[in-house]
């Protein structure tokens, strides 16, 4: 039996090699994807470029497209897609969904098309490969420059039968923000309303993260927060804040920070220790020890408690410049919320 069983594997042994040579060659997968074309049959495709790893092939295998009208390719690519819908286990189709996108990216005419490529992968629980930023991002820009509204390309989504949502709108500002598109990508966040597409929470926080670690950007970020906040009453997450708050700090706006936290506050935002933390080092930082001592208040007021190194900073600050009497009061709540 052991003779016999280890006869078969000897046999197929090189059928299993020349399968994975000819399925990693890049012509021959181009054919065989063309031939699926072809006859409809496109649930095979995903087993096909499954079986060659074609995460990043040299050449398209999608590249026959290209003798096609660009309205007979909209059209082959939408049925493609809509053909993997039920296919499972949905990993299956990364390699599909990648290769299709790389491919329709490649022309700024096909930008709508790209973004129900970016849907389709997106609601298959797949994330598209890291290089897609750079790609949408520069198509995208290409087809603005004719120029055309934000809204009028995103409704062309809906012409081909894909309506924009936040995941799509969201991955797009994202990769704007990834290519330092900012100008850009704040124009997406307003033209996604008009196109039907309300921005949730993560649509600002994605701009605001990007913000944060510009130089010069407080005031920007501060009116982004009120838009958010006032007009959407959207509730920005922590760490959205916290790195808000950490940027203030690097451009030296302590006084922004303190903004920031007040406007929050009043609108009903729960804001944090850690936050109010970084808020208390930032006026440590630059020795606005009355800034500090009323931050102090506002912490103690919530029941937080500085961390022992700031309230010596902070009292120690208030007696250099003549405030005795302020860390006096100051030492107590300190004191009072210890015990």
């Amino acid at each position: 039996m052991a003779t016999t069983a280890g006869r078969l594997r000897g046999l197929l042994r090189p059928i299993g090699e020349r399968f994975r040579k000819i399925t990693s060659d890049s012509g021959l997968i181009e054919e065989s994807v063309q031939a699926a074309v072809e006859s409809k049959d496109y649930d095979r495709i995903p087993s096909l470029l499954d079986c060659a790893g074609y995460s990043c092939p040299s050449k398209n295998p999608f590249l026959f497209l290209s003798n096609l009208s660009e309205s007979h390719q909209v059209q082959v690519i939408d049925e493609i897609l809509q053909s993997f819908i039920p296919i499972r286990p949905r990993n299956r189709l990364r390699f599909a969904h990648s290769s299709i996108l790389q491919y329709t990216l490649e022309s700024p005419n096909l930008v709508p098309l790209s973004l129900a490529v970016v849907q389709r992968t997106l609601r298959s629980g797949c994330i598209p490969i890291p290089q897609t930023h750079s790609l949408l991002s520069k198509s995208w820009t290409d087809r603005r420059r004719r120029p055309q509204s934000v809204s009028s390309i995103l409704s062309e989504m809906s012409s081909l039968g894909y309506t924009p949502d936040c995941g799509t709108c969201n991955f797009l500002i994202l990769s704007l923000c990834k290519d330092n598109q900012l100008e850009e990508a704040l124009s997406v966040l307003k033209g996604m309303q008009k196109a039907g597409c309300i921005p949730i929470s993560d649509s600002y926080g994605i701009i605001l993260n990007h913000m944060s670690t510009l130089k010069r950007s407080s005031n920007k970020v501060l009116k982004l927060f009120h838009e958010m906040v006032s007009v959407h009453c959207l509730n920005p997450g922590k760490d959205t804040i916290v790195k808000a708050i950490a940027g203030m700090r690097a451009n030296r706006d302590t006084w922004r920070i303190v903004d920031l936290i007040e406007f929050l506050e009043n609108e009903g935002v729960d804001v944090g220790f850690v936050e109010y933390e970084s808020a208390l080092e930032g006026c440590v930082e630059a020795s606005l020890w009355v800034l500090a001592g009323k931050v102090s208040v506002k912490m103690t007021g919530k029941g937080f408690i500085p961390y022992i190194g700031m309230r010596q900073s902070v009292i120690e600050g208030l007696i250099s410049i003549g405030e005795v009497e302020f860390a006096s009061v100051l030492r107590q709540q300190f004191a009072r919320l210890k015990s």
